[in-house]
């Protein structure tokens, strides 16, 4: 049985989530420059997974399962999830896949109600509705043209991410953070893997720089490419962390809510790092996404009844 909602402290913990999350995908450019999005994961995972283990002795961390069948579950639709999302990407352009993958709040609220039998009420429903306007304000208005049988693929993918976020209170409410972190970190390593090994069997031509990073093999890597894969592994290991707290923490409908706030994150360390600035169009999305995770923090603080709405 799932534990109270803690929904101010979810909040909290995506706002973490979010920034550290946000910095770190920024370099992801520097990355896919000269390496490939399998042997990204693969490495990240196997530098994540090290940290991980490396920490449990001193931290006492518990990286025994208590449902292995729940965990794996969970991570295999997680994984299956960023796949289908990071496969989008070599065909699509990135701001319709984010807008696809952004549909997961949508996908939360339905689920919850209907598979779960959960109250959702109309200032939830309210909020994503004004969250996920502000996400395509700020992708702008190719995010949601191209209409195609492919560009359901990232839909597709915030289908599974939505379902991903529900199993972390429903089906792994027992478990630690940490054995869910080791799921994931697993999966997509094991997904990196098979993805490099079907490039060396049946190679495919591959675009100079960021553009061949979906369908680049395996390449000597060189010190760029660690360092910046060892940021991205210690720095989503406790992001990724504390997302999954967070979900531990409330009801998936309301964390999801919150999780728009990695695009205005990610918007502001690209400033910060590379002097990208924002359309007014983009500056106002993002104003209406605050508003959204705004209208779910300040309910949670009112009497029981309204905190379902």
């Amino acid at each position: 049985m799932a534990s109270p909602d803690r929904t101010l402290a979810a909040a909290g913990a995506i706002l973490i989530y979010a920034m550290v999350i946000g910095y770190t995908d920024n370099y992801v450019r520097v990355i896919a420059a000269e390496g490939g999005l399998w042997q990204f994961h693969a490495s990240r995972s196997a530098m994540a997974l090290a940290l991980l283990w490396l920490l449990a002795g001193p931290l006492g961390l518990r990286l025994r399962p208590a449902n292995p069948r729940a965990v794996l579950a969970r991570s295999a639709i997680h994984g299956l999830a960023m796949l289908i999302y990071f496969g989008a990407l070599a065909f699509l352009p990135v701001a319709q896949v984010a807008a696809g993958l952004f549909t997961a709040p949508i996908f939360v609220l339905l689920i919850s109600r209907f598979a779960y039998g959960h109250t959702i009420g109309p200032v939830r429903v309210a909020a994503v509705a004004v969250g996920f306007l502000g996400v395509v304000m700020v992708l702008g208005p190719e995010a949601i043209s191209g209409a195609s049988a492919a560009a359901l693929l990232p839909v597709l993918a915030g289908l599974m991410y939505a379902m991903g976020n529900i199993a972390t209170r429903e089906w792994c409410a027992g478990e630690s953070a940490e054995v869910l972190l080791a799921g994931f970190f697993a999966t997509l390593g094991v997904l990196g893997l098979i993805g490099l090994s079907v490039l060396a069997v049946v190679p495919v031509a591959v675009p100079e720089g960021a553009a061949g990073f979906v369908q680049r093999g395996f390449v000597w890597p060189s010190a760029t490419f660690l360092f910046w894969t060892f940021v991205q592994a210690a720095g989503s290991l406790f992001g990724v962390g504390m997302m999954i707290r967070a979900y531990q923490m409330a009801a998936a409908s309301r964390v999801s809510v919150f999780e728009y706030i990695i695009l205005p994150a990610s918007a502001f360390w690209g400033w910060l790092i590379w002097g990208e600035l924002l359309t007014l169009q983009a500056s106002l999305g993002m104003v209406l996404i605050a508003l959204a995770g705004g209208m779910i923090a300040l309910r949670s603080r009112q009497s029981p009844t309204a905190a379902r709405q």
